[in-house]
């Protein structure tokens, strides 16, 4: 009986030092305490992470217009041409110069040859009738022109503006140009093919924005 008292008294001794390291003493530095395990957050009941927030609606930025380079463009003429691009989403300033130098040339090579039928669909109506009356008295004194645009060294827009419907630009032309003027026998009467003359020409050219035609036409002419 005594043998089962001590055994007995041995196994609670056990059980209570194992209890008492379990529960009883204090966690060391490397060790996690129960607490912390129980305390856990459970994974389902976690905080959602809100959505970014939206930006407030706020009112269309106006149309930023990519200016060409300096070279192209006086600052004089900077306001016209932002009322032409505001009022036709598809116009570009380098696109129009380079259909300006183009225009350029076959206007001075129509007038060159005395197409008057060119020059009519190149020109508005006041123009073309000063370049059709040089024309006619250019054959009337029975002389003839040989001539040819050797280069165009600068197109630059001095000039613009817009007055619904109708847009204005004025280009500067500075340009070489080797002609000779020769009489009825053929004699020449000015100039040389020789040697080119530089020339500087200042011409405005107009558009109907509202128009389905995309041309320009020159409306007005004068030496720059």
């Amino acid at each position: 009986m005594i043998v089962e008292i001590v055994i007995l008294a041995m196994i609670a001794a056990f059980l209570g030092l194992r209890l008492y390291a379990v529960l009883g003493r204090r966690p060391e530095q490397n060790e996690e305490p129960m607490r912390r395990r129980v305390e856990q957050p459970d994974p389902s009941s976690a905080p959602r992470t809100l959505a970014p927030r939206l930006p407030e609606k706020t009112a269309a930025a106006p149309r930023t217009l990519p200016l060409p380079q300096d070279n192209q463009l006086d600052s004089r003429a900077e306001a016209g041409i932002r009322a032409i691009v505001n009022a036709d989403r598809r116009f570009d300033v380098g696109q129009f110069l380079a259909g300006a130098r183009g225009a350029y040339g076959m206007v001075l090579e129509a007038f060159w040859r005395g197409d008057k039928s060119e020059l009519s669909q190149l020109c508005d109506s006041d123009v073309y009738a000063g370049f059709a009356e040089a024309i006619d008295a250019r054959n009337a004194a029975g002389e003839a022109i040989t001539a040819k645009l050797i280069r165009i060294e600068e197109a630059r827009i001095v000039g613009a503006d817009y007055s619904a419907p109708r847009a204005r630009i004025t280009v500067r032309f500075t340009a070489d140009v080797a002609s000779v003027t020769r009489d009825a026998n053929g004699s020449v009467v000015a100039g040389s093919l020789d040697d080119a003359i530089e020339t500087h020409d200042v011409w405005t050219f107009s558009r109907d924005l509202t128009s389905r035609d995309p041309d320009w036409v020159v409306d007005e002419t004068d030496e720059g």
